[in-house]
This record gives C-alpha cells, sequence and structure tokens, in this order.
C-alpha cells in the first residue's frame, strides 16, 4: 500500500473514464457534417444532466438511463428540425445503445492499474444503471474491483445520500477516499461528503463550467490522468 492514509478511489465514468463523444458522433446519421455532430452531442450530453438534475430536484427516484437518452434525444430532435427526418425509430435506438459501448480515453488504463498495484481499491461511482457499467466495462477493458450506479444506490449523484451510502457499503471512512471525476458537481458532492478530490478536465464535459473556478475547489486539477497515481499518493 501506498503510504498514505488514502484507501479507496471512486470514479465517476461516461466522460471522466470514457470518451462518449468519439462513440456519439460515430453512431449519429453520417449526412449530418461532423462539426455539427458534435454540437448535437454535446447538447444531447448537457439536455441529459439537466435532465437528472430536474428529477433529483423534484425528490424522484433514478430513471433507467436508455429512458432519459431517449427522452432528450427527442426533445433535442424537437429544436433541431432540420435533422429530425434522418432519426427513425431505429436510428434512435441505435443512438441510445451506443452509450453501451464506449472506449476509454488512452491514459485512463494505465492510471487505474497503476492505483491498483499500489494497493487502493477502486470504484466506479457514477449515475446509470448496472447493466450500461457493466457493458461499458466491457468495451472500454477497464477493470475496478466494484461498481456502483444510481441504480443500485437508489439515488442519483449529487445527493449527500449517494456518497454516505456508497462509503457506508465499501466501509471506508470519508477521509480515506477520493472522488475522481470530469464533472465540478460530482467533485463539489465528493468534497462535501468529506472527501479528498481530484478533477479531471476533459473537453467534452463542464462545458458551462468556469475552470478557473473548478481549480480552485479540488486539491488537484488533472488535464488527464497520467499523473492521477502519483497525486494521490500525495493525498
Amino acid at each position: 500500500m501506498a503510504d498514505t492514509k488514502i484507501r479507496a478511489v471512486f470514479f465517476d465514468f461516461m466522460g471522466t473514464c470514457l470518451d462518449w463523444h468519439s462513440g456519439t458522433i460515430q453512431v449519429l446519421p453520417q449526412f449530418i457534417a461532423e462539426s455539427e455532430r458534435s454540437k448535437l452531442a454535446l447538447e444531447w450530453r448537457q439536455d441529459y444532466f439537466d435532465s437528472n438534475t430536474a428529477r433529483l430536484a423534484a425528490n424522484e427516484p433514478p430513471e433507467n438511463i436508455d429512458v432519459t437518452l431517449r427522452k432528450t434525444l427527442d426533445a433535442l430532435l424537437e429544436k433541431h428540425p432540420e435533422h429530425k427526418p434522418l432519426f427513425d425509430d431505429r436510428t434512435k435506438h441505435q443512438c441510445v445503445v451506443a452509450w453501451h459501448s464506449m472506449p476509454a480515453w488512452p491514459e485512463v488504463s494505465p492510471a487505474v492499474e497503476q492505483l491498483k498495484a499500489a494497493g487502493y481499491e477502486v470504484f466506479v461511482f457514477a449515475n446509470g444503471t448496472t447493466r450500461l457499467q457493466l457493458d461499458l466495462c466491457k468495451s472500454s477493458g477497464l477493470r475496478f474491483d466494484m461498481l456502483f450506479s444510481s441504480e443500485l444506490l437508489g439515488v442519483y449523484k449529487p445527493a449527500p445520500k449517494s456518497y454516505r451510502k456508497t462509503l457506508e457499503l465499501v466501509n471506508v471512512k470519508s477521509e480515506e477516499s477520493v472522488m475522481v471525476a470530469a464533472h465540478a458537481y460530482d467533485v463539489r458532492g465528493g468534497k462535501e461528503a468529506g472527501m479528498k478530490t481530484v478533477y479531471i478536465h476533459r473537453w467534452t464535459d463542464d462545458i458551462n463550467e468556469d475552470m478557473e473556478v473548478v481549480k480552485g475547489e479540488n486539491d488537484f486539477f488533472l488535464e488527464d490522468m497520467t499523473s492521477l497515481a502519483e497525486v494521490i499518493g500525495r493525498l
């Protein structure tokens, strides 16, 4: 074990570990220009986040992510009627299913394996379904000790209950844990729960956040996970 009190590292999954953008623009209709597909993908992703935020604010239980993605895709196309004829039911289904098969960012697997070799326990702690997380582990080749989904926990991040319940299940104190995420709300929730936090900057995520503010909120702010094991060893 590394000479530190940290025992467990919790990873957000989509965006933090996985390049969802590349996978999404590949499945969107190729008749649409790549630059426009990129904009649609980013907007769809933000709409998904907004939907989760609304459900959490309304004290509603987590919704199956496939259902949320389909609803937000339908709503997205209403905002972009010029693209709507390209999306029949089969195409929409393929677009949603594609979220179950995304590649990892190239430096993530070595970073996770370095942490495991150093003796840390590594977990996925992310909104979504357990089926989604299992499928994404297969598509990405990433290996974790346990997967915690909002479906399994019964609550979305960043609700405080989600952090408390996850830490209780693995019998780890908040001060012995690190939250690693590319989403400010994830690490803010982790910080509030007493966890250490490492923010991973991904151009695909947190497009509406002020990165100068985010830099000052976390123990470390990294452009990728290349030095993740090193910085966690310093916590």
